[in-house]
C-alpha cells in the first residue's frame, strides 16, 4: 500500500479515504508539500510538511483536524525555510475546535462543578459555540471576528441574558487554556460583555405573588394524599426558598429533627457550602406526615423524593412536577422568589434573607453571620409559617397545641434596630473587596 490520493483534505474526505483499499497518503494541491499518512488503523494517521524533500513530522490526527493545520501552516513553513532543522511539531490548541472539545471534557470529569453547570456548557460548546467558532483559529480572533460570527447574530435570537452566559463559558474556557500555557495569550483578556450588547440586563419579575399563595396552599393540600410527591417538593421550596437542585435531592439523613435542623450537603448547593436552615414546628410536622406517607406506600429509602434506579429524583423528573402544578403559569424559581420577597414585605433583614436562600455575603460575613444569626434565621421561618399557616399550610401539616413544638437552643432573635449590624459587616467588607476588584464580564 503506497498510492498517493490528491483530494480536497477536509475531515469528511479523510473518513471517506480510510476506507479506500491501497491508499496511504493523501495530499491537497491547495497546500503544497503537506501531507497526510493513514496509520494501520485507518482511524488516525499524521500530518506532515515536505520542504525541500524532508517530510518534517507536524501533528497527529484526529487530534489536529484540517482546519487547525492548515491555520498554522504558513508560519511553520515560513520557519522551515529559514531553519530547515528545527523541529515544527505543534502542541496545545490552535482552532477553537481543539479549544471547546478540550474545556467539554474537562468540565464533564471536573468532581467540584454541578452537573447542571456541567449540563450547560455541553449544550452552549455543542449548540452555539462549536457550529459559529469550530473553524476559526485562535489567533485570528479579534473583537470584530468575535461581533461578526457570535455575539450580534446570537442576540438576534437569543435572550441578552443567555448571549451573556455562552460569552462567560467562551471567556472562561479561553482563560484556562491560557492559565495551563495551552494558547500562547489570550485573545479574550481584554473583552468585556458589554463591548459587544450594551442593553441592560434586568432581573425577571416573579410570576407568582404572595396573595397568589392563598390559592396555591390549598390547592396543594387537596394534592397531597393523591400525589404527595409532587405536593411536597413545592410545599419544602415555599417553606424555605429552596432551589430545585437542592430540595429533590434531599435525604432523610439531612434533616436532624433532634436538633429541627435541615443539613443541605455542600455538593448539593450552588456555592458549594454547606447550607444548614432551622425547622420549625410546622414543618417537621409535615415531614412526619409525608414520612408515614410512604412508609404506607412501601418506600424505605433514602430520598424523600425518590426517582429511578434507587436515586434521586433528577431535574427533568423535578421539572416535570412543576410543571404539572403549574401548567407553565410559575416555574419553580417563582416559590423562590415569593418567599423573598415575602420576608422583605415581613420586615425580616435583608441579609437574613440573603443567608436562608444560601446567597454568598463574602468570606468574612459568612463565617460571621453563621454562627451569630441562627437565632433571627430560625425567627424568620417562624414568622413565614405562621403566615401560611394562616393560608392553608395549618391543614396540611396538620400541627395542633402547643405540645408538638421541638424546643431548640441557641442564639434567640433580639429586637431588631435601625440598622443592622449585620448590615454594618457586610458593607465593611464589601469596601474592602471592591478596592481591588477588576471589570466584571
Amino acid at each position: 500500500m503506497s498510492a498517493t490520493a490528491i483530494v480536497k483534505l477536509s475531515d469528511a474526505e479523510i473518513r471517506r479515504q480510510a476506507a479506500v483499499a491501497g491508499v496511504r497518503d493523501l495530499r491537497d494541491p491547495r497546500h503544497p508539500g503537506l501531507r497526510f499518512r493513514f496509520d494501520q488503523s485507518r482511524q488516525s494517521g499524521t500530518w506532515f510538511l515536505v520542504v525541500r524533500r524532508k517530510w518534517n513530522r507536524l501533528a497527529r490526527f484526529p487530534e489536529y483536524g484540517p482546519a487547525a493545520i492548515f491555520a498554522e501552516l504558513p508560519a511553520l513553513r515560513q520557519r522551515l525555510l529559514g531553519r530547515p532543522d528545527e523541529a515544527v511539531a505543534l502542541a496545545g490548541l490552535v482552532t477553537f475546535s481543539d479549544l471547546l472539545d478540550w474545556f467539554k471534557g474537562r468540565v464533564a470529569s471536573d468532581a467540584a462543578l454541578s452537573d447542571s453547570w456541567k449540563g450547560t456548557v455541553s449544550t452552549v460548546v455543542d449548540r452555539h459555540l462549536q457550529p459559529r467558532l469550530g473553524d476559526m483559529p485562535i489567533c485570528a480572533l479579534t473583537p470584530a471576528a468575535l461581533d461578526k460570527s457570535l455575539m450580534w447574530p446570537l442576540q438576534a435570537t437569543c435572550s441578552t441574558s443567555y448571549v451573556r452566559q455562552i460569552f462567560r463559558v467562551l471567556s472562561r474556557a479561553m482563560s484556562a487554556a491560557r492559565t495551563l500555557g495551552l494558547i500562547p495569550s489570550n485573545p479574550m483578556a481584554e473583552m468585556k460583555f458589554t463591548n459587544f450588547i450594551k442593553t441592560k440586563i434586568l432581573p425577571k419579575d416573579g410570576r407568582l405573588r404572595s396573595d397568589h399563595l392563598r390559592e396555591v396552599l390549598p390547592a396543594l393540600g387537596a394534592l397531597f394524599d393523591a400525589s404527595p410527591i409532587d405536593a411536597m417538593l413545592a410545599l419544602l421550596m415555599i417553606c424555605h426558598g429552596t432551589r430545585i437542585g437542592e430540595s429533590r435531592q434531599a435525604e432523610w439523613s439531612d434533616f436532624a429533627f433532634g436538633h429541627a435542623e435541615w443539613f443541605i450537603p455542600a455538593k448539593h448547593t450552588k456555592t458549594r457550602t454547606e447550607h444548614r436552615l432551622p425547622l420549625t414546628s410546622q414543618v417537621l410536622a409535615l415531614l412526619r406526615r409525608y414520612r408515614n406517607t410512604q412508609l404506607d406506600g412501601g418506600y424505605t429509602g433514602r430520598y424523600l423524593f425518590p426517582g429511578r434506579k434507587g436515586q434521586a429524583m433528577s431535574a427533568s423528573q423535578a421539572s416535570s412536577v412543576f410543571r404539572r402544578l403549574a401548567s407553565r403559569e410559575w416555574s419553580s424559581h417563582d416559590l423562590r422568589k415569593v418567599a423573598r420577597t415575602a420576608w422583605l414585605d415581613m420586615g425580616v433583614d435583608g441579609f437574613i434573607g440573603e443567608m436562608l436562600l444560601n446567597h454568598s455575603l463574602g468570606k468574612v460575613a459568612d463565617t460571621y453571620i453563621k454562627t451569630k444569626g441562627n437565632g433571627l434565621r430560625r425567627e424568620a421561618l417562624e414568622q413565614w409559617h405562621a403566615w401560611l399557616d394562616g393560608i392553608g399550610f395549618a391543614s396540611i401539616h396538620g400541627l395542633t397545641g402547643v405540645q408538638s413544638v421541638i424546643p431548640h437552643n441557641g442564639p434567640q432573635a433580639t429586637p431588631r434596630k435601625a440598622r443592622s449590624p449585620i448590615i454594618e459587616l457586610v458593607i465593611g467588607e464589601n469596601a474592602e473587596r471592591e478596592k481591588g476588584h477588576g471589570p466584571w464580564l
